[in-house]
C-alpha cells in the first residue's frame, strides 16, 4: 500500500520529534548540572567539618558572612533592583588560639586559587604554618566559588568583582576583629589566587603592606592562547566573561595584572618554576620584566624544574617547606613589627 502521508507532512513530523528529543536532552543536561552544584554543596560540608580536625587544635575557626558588590547579572529579587542587593559571600577566619586579643596583630587574606573551585583544607598545612606564626588569616569565598549551588558559582566575575570580594574581606576583617591591625594587612595567593592578589594591590595599593603570588596568572591574553579550548570556552560562557579576547582585547587587559604594574606600591615576592605546565612560566618572566621596567622594587625566584611543578611549594616535600620559609622571612620582615595595645 501506497502511504497517503505526504513528504511536508513526514518533514514536519521529524522536526516535531528532533525538537522533543533536544528538550529532553537539555532537561538531563541541566538535572545534571544541577546534581553536581549540590555534589558540591555536600562536598564543601564535609570539608568544612575536617578543617576543625586539622588545624582546629591550634586555630579559634569561624565562618562568617559578608557583603560585596552587587551581581550586575543577578535577578530581580521580589520587585527590587538587583543593583539594592549587596552579594553575600562567605569567609573563613582562622585566629590563633591563645591569640593576645588586647593586642593588635597582623592579618593575610588568602584567596584560594582555580577558576571555580574553593578554600578547602589541601591548604590546611599553611593555614597551621601561619597559625603557628601568629598571624589572623582570612580566606573569602568570593563569588564563582564552588560548594555554594548554582548561582554562586555562576556569579563568577574573573579579575573583576572578585577582587573586590577579597577587599570587603579585607574591610570585614578590620572592623568586626578589634585585635587585627589595618597597618598590617598582608595578601597571599597561588595561582589565580596569586593574579587576585596582585589585581588586589594595584586597585587598592593603600590597602596591603606586603604581598606574596605564587605561580601567578598574569596575562589572560597569553594564557587562553596556550591554553585548551574548553578553557577559552569557559571564558565566553554568558555567565562568564561572555566574549573572547579577539572580541574585546581591553576587557581581558583590565584583568589582566601585568598591564597594571605602574600601581603597585606594597612589598611584593614572586614564585615561580620553569616545569610549570598549568600557569606557564613564560606569565611569571612577562610579569618581572614589566616590574622591572615600571622600576618597581620587588623580590622574586623563578625555580628550575622544582619537584611537583604548578604545586611545587604548596606540597610536603623539604623543598616545598625551605620555599614556603622564604615566603614566610618575607611577610615577617613586612608585618611582623611588635603587636600594639588595641
Amino acid at each position: 500500500m501506497i502511504s497517503s502521508v505526504s513528504p511536508v507532512t513526514r518533514a514536519a513530523d521529524a522536526a516535531a520529534g528532533e525538537e522533543r528529543l533536544s528538550r529532553k536532552i537539555d532537561a538531563i543536561a541541566g538535572k545534571l548540572e544541577n546534581a553536581a552544584f549540590e555534589r558540591d554543596v555536600e562536598q564543601k560540608k564535609t570539608d568544612d567539618v575536617l578543617w576543625f580536625h586539622k588545624v582546629g587544635d591550634i586555630a579559634v575557626i569561624d565562618k562568617v558572612r559578608y557583603t560585596g558588590p552587587p551581581d550586575p547579572r543577578g535577578e530581580e529579587t521580589y520587585g527590587i533592583a538587583n543593583a539594592r542587593h549587596p552579594f553575600v559571600l562567605w569567609a573563613y577566619v582562622f585566629v590563633p588560639r591563645g591569640l593576645d586579643r588586647s593586642l593588635k596583630h597582623p592579618v593575610l587574606l588568602f584567596p584560594h586559587g582555580g577558576v571555580h573551585a574553593s578554600f578547602d583544607t589541601q591548604s590546611a598545612h599553611i593555614v597551621r604554618e601561619l597559625m603557628l606564626q601568629g598571624y589572623v588569616v582570612i580566606a573569602p569565598e568570593y563569588r564563582g566559588s564552588t560548594g555554594y549551588g548554582e548561582a554562586y558559582h555562576k556569579a563568577i566575575d574573573y579579575g573583576g568583582l572578585e577582587v573586590d570580594d577579597i577587599v570587603e574581606g579585607r574591610n570585614w576583617a578590620v572592623a568586626a576583629l578589634p585585635f587585627v591591625d589595618p597597618d598590617r594587612v598582608g595578601i597571599i595567593g597561588w595561582s589565580h589566587g596569586g593574579l587576585i592578589a596582585l589585581l588586589a594591590a594595584e586597585r587598592f595599593p593603600e590597602m596591603f603592606k606586603a604581598v606574596y603570588a605564587g605561580v601567578p596568572v598574569t596575562n589572560l591574553i597569553a594564557r587562553l592562547g596556550y591554553s585548551t579550548q574548553d578553557y577559552r570556552d569557559l571564558f565566553s560562557a554568558p555567565y562568564h566573561i561572555g566574549k573572547t579576547p579577539h572580541a574585546d582585547v581591553a576587557e581581558y587587559q583590565r584583568r589582566s595584572p601585568i598591564y597594571h604594574v605602574d600601581k603597585i606600591s606594597a612589598p611584593l615576592l614572586i614564585h615561580g618554576t620553569t616545569n610549570d605546565r598549568d600557569v606557564h612560566v613564560l606569565e611569571v618572566e612577562h610579569l618581572i620584566q614589566a616590574l622591572k621596567a615600571a622600576g618597581k622594587r620587588f623580590e622574586h625566584r623563578i625555580y628550575a624544574d622544582a619537584p611537583g611543578g604548578h604545586a611545587f611549594n604548596r606540597i610536603d616535600t623539604p623543598a616545598a617547606v625551605a620555599s614556603r620559609k622564604e615566603i614566610y622571612a618575607f611577610l615577617a620582615k613586612h608585618l611582623r613589627r611588635r603587636a600594639e595595645r588595641s
